[in-house]
């Protein structure tokens, strides 16, 4: 009896640290970890207020297309080549991503399109405004000004912003913004993020 307690007590032991590890595998379209600093919630803030002076609601923040926002910004710090064909909304090779090379004619839009279901649990669609600036970010009031009037004086990243021409129809319902370095997206959603706000970065 007492051998036999021995073994079923072995076997246990032997499968719980598998099980426990696979009950601690990451979840990859988690948003744990990924946080807003100052300048990003500034530029959000400035959004919304531009958003407001043209009479429209403001684009609740997504904690799923935040994400996005950064980690696309991220990839365009490391790989983007600014005088090359491929322009702000393409993604590099580098990454567990679908990866394109995003020209003018928009020939691969649904690279962008799919990118919040490729990587986080939003459910819609995501379009995306990007801003690249070599100077420095050292003030982040100031950086997100300049950010945001350099989508102010680009015509087709204005009317995303405040839903002018092709967008006069659709309503945001989600917003993320990404900065890292000299890059800034910010990825607007039509449906509401099941996963809710992004955290502050402490």
């Amino acid at each position: 009896m007492k051998s036999t307690s021995l073994f079923i007590i072995a076997v246990i032991l032997m499968f719980y640290p598998r099980a426990a590890k696979a009950q601690q595998a990451p979840d990859p379209k988690s948003t744990s970890g990924f946080c807003l600093d100052e300048t990003e919630r500034l530029l959000a803030k400035l959004i919304n207020e531009y958003r407001a002076s043209k009479g429209l609601p403001a684009v609740p923040l997504s904690a799923s297309l935040s994400k996005v926002a950064q980690i696309h910004s991220k990839d365009l710090n490391g790989h983007h080549e600014y005088e090359g064909r491929c322009n702000l909304h393409s993604w590099s090779a580098d990454g567990s991503w679908t990866s394109c090379c995003y020209t003018p004619d928009h020939r691969r839009a649904s690279c962008m399109w799919d990118k919040p279901r490729e990587l986080t649990a939003y459910p819609g669609d995501g379009f995306e405004i990007a801003y690249y600036n070599s100077r420095p970010p050292e003030d982040p009031m100031a950086y997100a000004k300049d950010i945001i009037n350099g989508w102010k004086g680009s015509h087709g990243h204005n009317e995303v912003m405040v839903n002018l021409g092709t967008w006069n129809d659709v309503s945001w319902k989600a917003m993320g913004i990404g900065i890292y370095k000299g890059y800034a997206t910010v990825w607007f959603g039509e449906v509401p993020d099941p996963t809710g706000n992004p955290d502050i970065c402490e």
